[in-house]
This record gives structure tokens, C-alpha cells and sequence, in this order.
């Protein structure tokens, strides 16, 4: 009921008006090369991502290049994000209103955003280039509109940015590791109160962070790509070696060192 309370349950199109278990949101920034998370914020299901997103924005600095899909939109969201010095590298919904204000030799364009409370005067406006592009071989294929803050075809070509855009798609190979293979299928947290569930989601971020730094140390030694790496060997590989004295419960906080496993 605690973690009911706190966290909120999904509704469901069928029978019951709210699903059985409360359901945690997380957000998660992922290194793309690596498929390590290396920053993450959790929260009931009432705190929109983009909240949590926009709490992760600390751990980004000069010489990052962020991805994010269309549900992180927004100009006050795009703003918090390219402050921190990193570019930006995001794709809006189609029907985005982003007028042509200089067309660029590799085919994408200068623009701006606004933020909606400004659409009318657009007296605040911030520089962004557009690259339009289409998948698929006869022309009615998916359309992707992608804004970045990178505004020179010299510094990163749209050809290079709308390629470099797949690799978005790694962050969900990434909780599938966690949720599906780490975690095992129809994965349930055990704890009955929300610090106890909090803990458990960091525990699993910070094991799959372990794992995945194994895996970058093997594929450096032996010069391979991380990605040519299985995830799934390597846990199985791990689970091995793990003894059965770490499933025991930590001791109360007032055990003295010396007192119990660590």
C-alpha cells in the first residue's frame, strides 16, 4: 500500500481500472559506445520524464553530444539542456513550426525555436539548424525532423548527424539488458516500501554499470568494439562466479565494521 501510495498505478484498457502493481518511472542518461548508464533519476509515475530528464541535465558538460526523441520537446527543456555546454542533438514532431532562415550546402537549414507562451511575438527566439531526412527506399517511408545546436555542416555533416541519430535506439537495447535479461522476464521489485524500491532500481543501474565496465576493459584488451561484446555471456559468466553469500541481507546500520559481509 506504501509504495502504491507513493509511486501510483498505470491504468489499463481492460478489466480493472488500475493495474495490480504500482509502477516507478526512471530516466537514464546512456553512453551510446558503451551502454553504460552514468546518470539516472527515479520517481512516481504522476513525475512526467521530462521533469526527471530535465534533473539529469547536471552530469552533461562541453564535448557530449545528447540524443533524445520527440517526447523530450520543449523550448525551456532545450534551453536547461544546452546551457550545460553540451550539443544537443534531438528530433521534434513533424508539424513543428521551424521557418527557413538560411539553407545550408549540405541541404539542412538554419531556424529557431520559441517557446510557446512567445509564438506570436517570437521576441526570444534561439538558433537552431534543421536536418530533414527520410527512411525508406520509395519515398513514403518514416520522415525525421532533427534540431541540433551544432549549426555548421563543417563541424558535423547532416549526412553524419541524421546517421549518428540511429544510435538513439542503443538506450532501449539498454534497459532491455536490465529489465529483460538482468532482471529476468516479468521482472517485480521485492521491496514494500518506496526507499526500499528506490534502492533496488540504483542496485540494478549500478550493477549493470559494473558489468558493462568489465565488458569495456575486455573489448580495450582485446581491441574490439564494446558492442561486439555479449551481454548476455557476460552475465552468465558473472552469475558463475557469485557466491551464495551474497544474496544474504545487509546487517542493521548500527553493526559495527567487522560485524557481516560488506
Amino acid at each position: 500500500e506504501a509504495n502504491a501510495a507513493f509511486f501510483g498505478r498505470p491504468g489499463v484498457s481492460r478489466g480493472q481500472e488500475k493495474s495490480a502493481y504500482p509502477q516507478a518511472r526512471v530516466a537514464a542518461l546512456v553512453e551510446c559506445g558503451t551502454h553504460a548508464v552514468f546518470a539516472a533519476e527515479a520517481g512516481p509515475l504522476a513525475v512526467h520524464e521530462t521533469e526527471l530528464a530535465q534533473r539529469l541535465f547536471s552530469s552533461l558538460m562541453p564535448g557530449m553530444l545528447l540524443l533524445a526523441d520527440r517526447g523530450f520537446r520543449g523550448f525551456d527543456l532545450w534551453r536547461a539542456a544546452a546551457t550545460t555546454g553540451a550539443d544537443l542533438l534531438w528530433r521534434v514532431k513533424n508539424d513543428a513550426v521551424l521557418p527557413v532562415r538560411t539553407l545550408l550546402e549540405d541541404g539542412s537549414y538554419l531556424s529557431e525555436i520559441v517557446a510557446a507562451r512567445d509564438k506570436n511575438h517570437r521576441a526570444d527566439p534561439i538558433r537552431v539548424r534543421v536536418i530533414e531526412y527520410t527512411l525508406g527506399h520509395d519515398g513514403s517511408g518514416t520522415v525525421y525532423r532533427l534540431i541540433t545546436t551544432i549549426l555548421g555542416p563543417k563541424a558535423a555533416s547532416a549526412t553524419s548527424l541524421a546517421a549518428l541519430y540511429a544510435q538513439r535506439w542503443e538506450i532501449e537495447s539498454t534497459l532491455d539488458e536490465i529489465k529483460t535479461h538482468q532482471g529476468g522476464p516479468r521482472l517485480v521489485l521485492r521491496s514494500q516500501h518506496p526507499r526500499g524500491v528506490e534502492q533496488e532500481i540504483f542496485a540494478f543501474l549500478l550493477v549493470h554499470h559494473a558489468l558493462r565496465d568489465l565488458m569495456h576493459q575486455a573489448a580495450r584488451q582485446s581491441d574490439q568494439d564494446p558492442d561486439r561484446i555479449s551481454f548476455t555471456r557476460t552475465l552468465r559468466i558473472i552469475r558463475r562466479h557469485v557466491t551464495d553469500q551474497a544474496a544474504f541481507s545487509p546487517l542493521p546500520n548500527d553493526a559495527g565494521p567487522g560485524h557481516g559481509p560488506a
